[in-house]
């Protein structure tokens, strides 16, 4: 068995990934594009998992039988409740893991929670290692994501080959629970970004400026950046599929980093508003559509069709 990385025979790691939706299935696909023996679970959305099983991978039973088969263990889930179910249960990664296992967590998550379940893994000989995402679906497919990784200096260099093969930029953030938190300021900031340019792009049709007159003149300004072009194509540039990230998800990740300001005793007033912002529009229903739409949800609140205010010119 290897230890997390390549070893001297030239043997690789033998992965696991649980979690092959838009994110993980490109991931999963870039470690077995890179030799990688590669072992997935199985979920109800069976279009990604059997493409990876006929680009070579194996199919686990459950996250226990997984724990059991491989060296390094991909978690790429949708909140910190389905991790620790998926940690804790019956059948679950806990129950299998075994001296040497580590585990990568790369959903954006509770880091408070990452902290406990660290420590359950540790009691078992095992590794929790943080490692959340910046960027996109179309990144993942390209192997060319942000990661941010918590872990000794020691661990980061061993696991450093298997991110590297879905990831370009990689960021050693400190001990376990820290990238977790990088994550959450970094998701604090964007969905920021989405509740302003969302607002302004409502105030602007109100007062008689087209979004695409917003569009044009602050993406040729220095306030352009890149979830600025991301956000406006798939808001008023007809590119609805652009971002494929959810409200819902926006909403929890607002949630989470209001608790880590509440644990480190930190005011949070912006941040109160953009998780008021997310609240409202999931329970308006829009939870399942993706972060551009917030645009359309804030034009509607404003009593606009941003449809047709998007085809003005």
């Amino acid at each position: 068995m290897t230890n997390g990385t390549d070893d001297t025979s030239g043997t690789k790691p033998r992965i696991g990934f649980i979690g092959v939706g838009f994110m993980g299935h490109g991931m999963a696909a870039n470690l077995l594009r890179k030799g990688h023996a590669v072992q997935v679970l199985g979920n109800r959305n069976r279009a990604p998992v059997d493409n990876l099983l006929a680009m070579g991978a194996t199919e686990a039973a459950s996250p226990a039988e997984m724990a059991r088969a491989v060296d390094v263990l991909h978690l790429c889930l949708p909140n910190s409740a389905v991790v620790e179910a998926t940690m804790r249960g019956p059948d679950g990664i806990l129950s299998g893991a075994r001296e040497g296992l580590i585990v990568i967590d790369t959903t954006t998550a509770d880091p408070g929670s990452t902290l406990r379940l660290a420590e359950e893994l540790a009691a078992k000989g095992a590794t929790l290692v943080d490692a959340p995402l910046g960027r996109t679906p179309r990144e993942a497919e390209a192997g060319t994501l942000d990661a941010m990784v918590g872990c000794s200096p020691e661990m980061f260099q061993r696991i450093r080959p298997v991110i590297e093969c879905w990831a370009s930029t990689i960021n050693h953030i400190g001990p376990v629970g820290s990238a977790h938190k990088m994550k959450l300021i970094m998701n604090f900031i964007a969905m920021g970004y989405a509740a302003l340019y969302s607002e302004a792009l409502a105030i602007g049709a109100r007062s008689g400026i087209s979004p695409a007159t917003v569009r044009r003149v602050i993406g040729a300004s220095r306030m352009s950046n890149g979830f600025f072009e991301t956000f406006m194509a798939g808001s008023v540039g007809g590119e609805p599929e652009i971002h494929k990230f959810t409200i819902a998800n926006a909403a929890k990740d607002t949630r989470y980093a209001a608790q880590m300001a509440d644990a480190a005793g930190a005011m949070n007033p912006m941040g109160a508003a953009i998780k008021n912002y997310f609240c409202q529009a999931e329970t308006a229903g829009r939870g399942a559509d993706y972060l551009p739409a917030l645009a359309a949800h804030v034009a509607a609140l404003n009593g606009l069709d941003l449809t047709v205010e998007a085809a003005k010119p």
